[in-house]
């Protein structure tokens, strides 16, 4: 499969719409965050979040929060409650990639920099829960399964996984 040109990029403020579009495209009902979230999620915490864009327009992203503490199932933390810039382990809230560009391997390519970003900025570790017909997509990246997630965001059952950095 060829792969389109691409850029990664840090949002910024102006962003928010696109990027609302796309995760209401991507997700279903309740998942979908606000943009009111993914606005705060650009201003609270612009380095974890990453952009790909084709040919000047979003095609995905990855947005996250950090802390020193995280309890997955723990809703407020998706409006940045609890979050810290500096803390030790990064929480993804969404990897989403706008149905138009789908099976073109972007969520991978988002995956794999945004992975390298954790890195460079001393992560300990990557958490997120996910849908149980992305858990395989994870583990190809080296996340683990940790257990069912007490979360019923949207209505829904969702998986822990979780990617060790260092230790």
């Amino acid at each position: 499969m060829l792969l389109p040109h691409y850029t990664l990029r840090t949002p910024t403020p102006a962003d928010a719409d696109a990027c609302y579009a796309i995760e209401t495209s991507a997700y279903e009902g309740d998942e979908a965050a606000t943009l009111e979230k993914i606005a705060l999620r650009i201003r609270q915490y612009p380095e974890g979040f990453m952009l790909l864009e084709i040919d000047g327009r979003i095609a995905g992203f990855i947005n996250s929060g950090c802390a020193d503490q995280v309890a997955l199932s723990d809703s407020a933390f998706k409006e940045l409650v609890g979050h810290h810039p500096d803390g030790r382990h990064c929480v993804i809230m969404s990897v989403v990639v706008h149905p138009d560009f789908q099976g073109q391997g972007l969520a991978a390519i988002l995956l794999h920099n945004f992975i390298l970003r954790m890195r460079r900025l001393g992560k300990h570790s990557i958490l997120l829960v996910c849908r149980e017909q992305h858990i395989a997509l994870y583990e190809r990246f080296g996340f683990g399964y940790v257990q069912p997630s007490a979360s019923a965001y949207g209505g829904h059952v969702w998986h822990e996984m979780a990617l060790l950095l260092k230790a």
